[in-house]
């Protein structure tokens, strides 16, 4: 009789274990804290990651109850938003679940390819320094809540950055050259055409004589890239300057997109030096100078 006692008590006990943990797991970290915390979600961010980052930022309580909460209980792991939310404490983890689908005070806003950091703050009407992420800042569709903080927005941008190239060995020289091909390349098919010709003037000990990088110097508001460059541009004393220093400029001078990044991960193999772009803004590839002054006086003009 005491056997089946046990046989039967243990279940019993197992359920009221499951119970317990349930019930506490899902409760909130703080009922008195309703100190409001941003709390950022890439976009492509699986629900595994949102709930081990709301473990560890003190959100919530245990981020296996939330991951089953989410995706079997409620079900809305589909529905998790992108964006930068508000979420507190005193929050219960069916709460906060269910504010990670709904953004009444958020704002769409894209990033396009190519952007310096000053240009991105404007676009976001922000007002601070972003330069020592240059080339770091994601471009993308964001979710922004209206009153989300810079830092908040920041975050997002250099976090949606990390996801999407974890995956690529994207080190500081593929950084610079990515950018360079952003702004060098207006269409897909030339991004990996120009990585070679940029490759190939490093390799040879070439300057590579881009005007993106005069352009990221002289730069300012209302005119950030400007075309009619003078001679007088091209002289300035600069370690951006590409007509004047061999190598690559210190830092990136945009924020290049993944297609650019790829295809300095995966040049074509040539044996272009040169190129020029047309009125159209397709470019024209050469071997030699004087192939490339062909190109130019075709192309452009002289």
């Amino acid at each position: 009789m005491k056997k089946i006692v046990v046989a039967l008590g243990a279940p019993f006990l197992l359920v009221l274990f499951a119970f317990f943990w349930w019930t506490v797991s899902l409760s909130a970290v703080n009922p008195k804290n309703s100190t409001p915390q941003k709390f950022v979600i890439v976009k492509g961010e699986g629900i595994r990651d949102v709930s081990k980052r709301l473990h560890d930022t003190g959100l919530i309580r245990d981020q296996v109850a939330f991951f089953l909460l989410v995706k079997y209980q409620l079900g809305i792991e589909k529905n998790i938003q992108a964006g930068v939310f508000s979420l507190f404490p005193s929050m219960t983890a069916s709460e906060i679940a269910s504010q990670l689908t709904v953004g009444t005070e958020d704002i769409w806003v894209t990033v396009p390819e190519g952007l310096r950091s000053e240009e991105i703050l404007e676009l976001l009407g922000k007002t601070g320094n972003w330069k020592e992420d240059e080339g770091k800042l994601f471009p993308e569709t964001y979710r922004i809540p209206k009153d989300a903080t810079e830092k908040s927005i920041h975050d997002l941008l250099r976090k949606t950055f990390d996801l999407k190239t974890a995956n690529l060995k994207v080190d500081h020289q593929v950084l610079v050259l990515a950018s360079l091909v952003e702004r060098e390349a207006k269409f897909t098919t030339d991004r990996h055409l120009v990585a070679s010709v940029l490759l190939n003037r490093l390799g040879l000990g070439m300057k590579l004589d881009i005007d993106a990088t005069i352009q990221y110097i002289v730069g300012k508001p209302g005119n950030w890239w400007p075309k009619d460059l003078t001679l007088e541009d091209i002289k300035i004393k600069s370690p951006y300057n590409t007509y004047l220093n061999a190598g690559l400029p210190p830092t990136p001078i945009c924020n290049p997109g993944l297609a650019a990044i790829t295809a300095v991960l995966n040049p074509a193999k040539t044996d272009y030096l040169f190129y020029v772009s047309d009125k159209a803004g397709a470019i024209h590839f050469a071997k030699t100078p004087e192939e490339h002054n062909q190109n130019v006086a075709k192309y452009i003009g002289q």
